[in-house]
C-alpha cells in the first residue's frame, strides 16, 4: 500500500513562490507522480505531473510558473510555484498511480497553499 504525506503549504504574497513537496511511502513502484489542487467551490482541477521515466505535463494555466520534479530513488516529487496569483490558492494535493494501465488513483491529504497580500 502506497501512502502520500505532503508538505510545504502555506500563506505567501502575490508575485512570491512556494515548494510544495510529496513523500511516497511503501514499496510499490509508481509510475506517475502529480497534483491536483481544490479551490474552495470548484472541482478538483489536475496541475502537474511527472512519470518515472522523466515525462512531465503541465497544466495550461500553470505552464512557465509551476515546474515539477522528481526523485525515484526516494519516491518524491517536488512542486515549485513560482509567480503566484490569489486564483492559485487552493488546496493541493499529491497523487500517484502504479501503472499506466490500471487506472488507480492514489491521494495524500493535501495541503493549502494561499496567495494573498
Amino acid at each position: 500500500q502506497v501512502q502520500l504525506v505532503e508538505s510545504g503549504g502555506g500563506l505567501v504574497q502575490p508575485g512570491g513562490s512556494l515548494r510544495l513537496s510529496c513523500a511516497a511511502s511503501g514499496t510499490i513502484t509508481i509510475w506517475r507522480l502529480g497534483w491536483y489542487r481544490q479551490a474552495p467551490g470548484e472541482q478538483r482541477k489536475w496541475v502537474a505531473s511527472m512519470t518515472n521515466d522523466g515525462n512531465t505535463n503541465y497544466g495550461e494555466f500553470v505552464k512557465g510558473r509551476f515546474t515539477i520534479s522528481r526523485d525515484n530513488a526516494k519516491n518524491t516529487v517536488d512542486l515549485l510555484m513560482n509567480s503566484l496569483k490569489p486564483e492559485d490558492t487552493a488546496v493541493y494535493y499529491c497523487y500517484a498511480r502504479t501503472s499506466p494501465t490500471i487506472v488507480n488513483f492514489l491521494w495524500g491529504q493535501g495541503t493549502q497553499v494561499t496567495v494573498s497580500s
